[in-house]
């Protein structure tokens, strides 16, 4: 989510900079423009930043054969990085 957003504030301001020829006394629209594609890209990189922080999540699946039965066994089992050290 973050990630998108940080590209419309970048977005918005390339088009407040370089596509909007207005000129008005109380606002200069290229200052603004510029301010928020430099918050866009600040929001961009803490979404990736975030986003590689978020937990991994390993799952083993194994399939064998029940000698007794002969019908095929699928064990599913999934762990976290955190379970190993007891968080």
């Amino acid at each position: 989510m973050s990630i998108g957003a940080g590209i419309v504030l970048f977005v918005i301001g390339a088009i407040l900079t370089f596509a909007l020829n207005v000129q008005l006394d109380w606002v200069n629209l290229d200052l603004v423009g510029y301010i928020l594609m430099g918050a866009g890209v600040v929001v961009v990189i803490i979404g990736i930043v975030l986003l590689m922080r978020r937990r991994r999540s390993e799952v083993v699946t194994r399939n064998t054969v029940d000698p007794v039965a002969g019908e095929q066994v699928t064990r599913r089992s999934a762990s976290h990085p955190d379970d190993a050290a007891g968080l």
